[in-house]
This record gives C-alpha cells, structure tokens and sequence, in this order.
C-alpha cells in the first residue's frame, strides 16, 4: 500500500479539484447545477479519488485500472471546461489554465502508468 499524500500525481489532482469546486464550477449559472456543473465536479474529485483508491490495492496492476480511470476523468473536465468557455460562463483565461493544469496532470497519470506497467522500472 502506498501513500497517497505522498505522491505528486495526487497532489496536482487535488489542486485541480480544489480550484475547479472553488474558482469555476461557482461561476456557473444556478440552472446548470444539475447538469454541466454536477458533472465537472464529479469528474474533478474522481481523479484524486481513484489515485487513492487504487494506493490501496495490493497489485501494481490493480492501481493501474484505477488511474485509467482517472484519465477518462481528465478528459471529462477537459470537455466541461471547453463548454463552459464557450456558453461563456468561465473565462477564456480560465479555461487556459484549467487546460494547462488538465495536462500536467495527465502528463503525470501517464508517466506514472508506464511506471507501473514497468514492474517498477523507470521508464
């Protein structure tokens, strides 16, 4: 079992969250609390989630289904975020930096899988 707290990928992820529930799902229009904004805020606390769910699986394999996951998730915010920028409810700006941040963390959830993937090898 790992430590999540310890792992960087996971810090970048809650970061992501924490500013998606603070500084973007918040500028959305009430009438989309069901929908656009429910479904971003699901998609953002699922990555961080599933890095920890899957620390606590035994198998280097088993923690590797759980950040496939959490790519699927990536491209959901990325997509949210893309539509929320264009019915203009977030800023271009914004958008920008939730795009940068989407990236570096798939950049990570990548570079962590091949690791795993590896038996533990640096790629």
């Amino acid at each position: 079992m790992r430590d999540y707290k310890k792992l960087d990928v996971w810090k970048k992820a809650h970061e992501l969250n924490m500013f998606i529930k603070k500084n973007i799902a918040t500028q959305f229009p009430k009438e989309e609390r069901f929908e656009l904004t429910s479904q971003l805020t699901r998609a953002s606390l699922s990555i961080p989630l599933n890095i920890v769910e899957g620390c606590g699986r035994f198998t280097d394999k088993d923690f590797a289904h759980f950040l496939d996951n959490t790519l699927g998730s990536a491209n959901e915010i990325d997509y949210c975020c893309l539509c929320a920028s264009e019915l203009k409810y977030i800023s271009e700006d914004d958008y920008l930096k939730i795009y940068q941040s989407i990236n570096e963390v798939r950049a990570m959830l990548i570079s962590f899988l091949k690791f795993l993937r590896s038996g533990g090898k640096k790629p």
